[in-house]
């Protein structure tokens, strides 16, 4: 008891039985700080389970090390007095004298950058697909491993590295976001690795770069998809070597940074394109974490609801009627939780009352570009037929070949539901091909 007093982190020690014969304090404090734990088993006092946790849906650290016979590690949802919480679980087994398991030490770690419940901020869920996905956070985050994040546009691939650099050795310095997308590819180099007087037209003065900015932290590179073959090559180097030159010196300079990257593209195929460097991605992917969609967590729909409607309308209390909840868990989010969120605010300014109903929650669906759930259309081969004959009466005209391709292209353009690259795809071109395209069409 007096070795696990001294301890900092929540501790229990607990039997075979479950049940737990000592805690510390920082234990009482944090999860039981009125009643006393001493007699009561660890499920009953972390989840209000009548059953271990193995028994109830849930991954049973004691169970995996009876297994195993070694140390095991968990992400729990865990009550506590100030609601349901997620903790980093590791067990030890302790052995006697025959070597078998006779007690077990769990040391609890609170992991603050996510919620089971409604919260202000942060990372919002408890279905099992966005636990999955946490608990590959809560193993990287510890680490200087380079971190690839995947997932479809608006999943919180920006609010989850801010939490594997929050949960990092490197939180207390910078994370520094760069914006691969946005950056055009005669700006790209100079962004991340600064210039020096006189590099070139109009650097007036010398310049550090975004990875100066996140010396000591942590460089976000969002969208890294989208970054020129001939930058990939400099940031190769970058990740391979730890140094870098700013444009316009010969001087190396060396990079203290961790790098968490993400993309919504698919990468394994860009590779196979040669679109993107294969020596590159492995330097990326070190540890891949995929994010899941909305449609692969709608149990968490009604806690996300709650959260983002406190952000966007704080100075109204508003709730969602029990029908409105399941026409918004019924959509299938593309946009995922960004376009919930706006279909939200939309609802909330339609909303004179208190109270989102579905006529409410219609009407802005109506309003956007899809309307309220129901089966999908989706373009067919025969299609273009269609189109075809729609502008039949174009024939005649100069460049008329052209003016059909563009009418036709505006009208899949208007009806896919999915990526840019899987419309590349569907019409047999290139993604680059199908970008110049959709330039000239504005």
């Amino acid at each position: 008891m007096s070795y696990l007093e001294g301890l900092s982190e929540p501790h229990i020690l607990f039997d075979t039985q479950y049940r737990i014969l000592a805690a510390n304090a920082a234990y009482r404090q944090q999860f039981s700080p009125v009643h006393s734990v001493v007699g009561r088993t660890c499920y009953e006092v972390s989840h209000h389970f009548n059953v271990p946790c193995d028994q109830a849906g849930e991954s049973c650290p004691l169970a995996r090390s009876r297994v195993s016979g070694q140390r095991e590690r968990v992400l729990h949802l865990h009550h506590t007095p100030k609601g349901e919480e997620y903790v980093n679980i590791e067990l030890a087994p302790l052995l006697d004298a025959h070597g078998e398991q006779a007690y077990f030490v769990e040391k609890m770690e609170r992991l603050r950058v996510a919620q089971g419940q409604p919260a202000a901020q942060g990372l919002i869920g408890r279905a099992p697909a966005f636990q999955h996905m946490l608990a590959l956070v809560a193993r990287v985050a510890p680490s200087q491993a380079t971190v690839l994040l995947l997932g479809e546009s608006g999943t919180g691939k920006e609010l989850v590295a801010q939490a594997i650099h929050e949960a990092s050795p490197r939180a207390h310095r910078a994370l520094v976001a760069v914006d691969c997308s946005s950056l055009p590819e005669n700006l790209f180099e100079s962004e991340l690795f600064g210039h020096e007087r006189g590099a070139f037209t109009g650097a007036s003065t010398a310049r550090g770069g975004l990875i100066e900015a996140a010396s000591g932290g942590t460089l976000f590179l969002d969208e890294v998809g989208d970054i020129a073959l001939t930058m990939q090559v400099k940031l190769l180097r970058l990740l391979e070597t730890g140094t870098y030159r700013r444009v316009g010196s010969t001087e190396l300079r060396h990079a203290d940074i961790r790098v968490v990257s993400a993309t919504h593209r698919d990468l394994d195929r860009m590779v196979s394109q040669e679109l993107f460097r294969e020596d590159l991605y492995y330097r990326l992917s070190t540890f891949p974490i995929h994010l899941p969609a909305l449609r692969e967590r709608r149990d968490d729909i009604i806690l996300l609801a709650a959260a983002l409607l406190e952000r966007v309308a704080p100075q109204r209390k508003l709730r969602i009627s029990e029908p409105a909840l399941r026409l918004l868990q019924a959509q299938d989010y593309p946009g995922n939780v960004r376009e919930l969120r706006n279909l939200l605010e939309r609802t909330a300014l339609l909303c004179d009352g208190d109270t989102l109903e579905t006529s409410h929650i219609e009407q802005a669906l109506m309003s956007g570009r899809r309307p309220p759930a129901g089966p999908r259309v989706h373009p067919q081969a025969g299609d273009a037929d269609t189109a075809a004959r729609s502008l039949k009466g174009l024939a005649l005209a100069p460049g008329a070949l052209k003016t059909i391709e563009r009418a036709a292209l505006q009208q899949l353009v208007s009806n896919h539901q999915g990526s840019r690259a899987d419309l590349a795809n569907k019409l047999g071109i290139s993604e680059r091909s199908l970008y110049r395209k959709l330039k000239a069409l504005k």
